[in-house]
């Protein structure tokens, strides 16, 4: 099996799975991964996630000057209009193999409102939440969207986009599905929680940084300062 081959099945079951877990509704979303260092392969426009079939990738390369386009040697298919952030992703952030674009209802919730979502909840929130950011709104697929993104890249692997979803990158799908699944599960026990009149414990910031540093859960992240 290829390269694209073994990708195209993974973004697929990452598809269905986003599709039978609530984590993304309709053709609204977008989710890609990178095939190597110049290209990454995108859902193409209009697409269902739970229904993806071999020929729903577009292929793009990240070799014009920023610019991603279709590879001379895709699919023909359109790629989703919203290829800019996924790029600039890609651009930025070197170790990133996949990048996961929806609009589940709770995260989405928190992303249309002020509220904070906390790290600090439960084991997997410290790891795969440990850096949330917010994006200000721009319109879909726009370059402004893509340069916003861009400059959050680095300071975290979960971004809010306000009035819009979420964007979810990890070092490969597998990682970024269940980043994206947490994230879920964290803003629905904020939410509800919140209507039911719970207040949800925190553990403190020392407690959050021993289990990053100590616990041997994962390796911890590096980010740039």
């Amino acid at each position: 099996m290829t390269l694209r081959e073994k990708t195209v099945v993974e973004l697929r079951t990452a598809g269905k799975y986003m599709m039978d877990h609530g984590l993304a509704w309709g053709n609204a979303g977008n989710i890609s991964a990178r095939l190597d260092d110049g290209s990454f392969l995108i859902t193409a426009t209009g697409t269902f996630l739970g229904e993806l079939g071999e020929e729903d990738f577009a292929e793009c390369s990240l070799a014009f000057g920023g610019n991603c386009q279709v590879a001379p040697e895709g699919t023909g298919k359109k790629p989703s209009k919203e290829v800019p952030m996924h790029a600039a992703i890609y651009e930025e952030r070197p170790e990133i193999g996949a990048v996961l674009h929806a609009s589940p209802f709770y995260s989405t919730m928190l992303a249309c409102a002020g509220e904070t979502i906390p790290s600090s909840l439960f084991v997997e929130t410290m790891y795969y939440l440990e850096r949330i950011d917010r994006v200000g709104y721009h319109h879909p697929g726009s370059a402004a969207l893509g340069e916003a993104v861009r400059e959050k890249a680095k300071s975290a692997n979960v971004l809010l986009l306000d009035n819009h979803g979420v964007l979810v990158y990890d070092v490969n799908v597998k990682e970024a599905r269940m980043a994206l699944q947490t994230l879920e599960m964290a803003c629905r026990m904020v939410v509800e929680a919140s209507g039911a009149g719970i207040s949800l414990n925190r553990l403190p910031k020392t407690a959050e940084l021993d289990f990053l540093e100590r616990s041997a859960y994962r390796p911890r992240r590096k980010w740039e300062l």
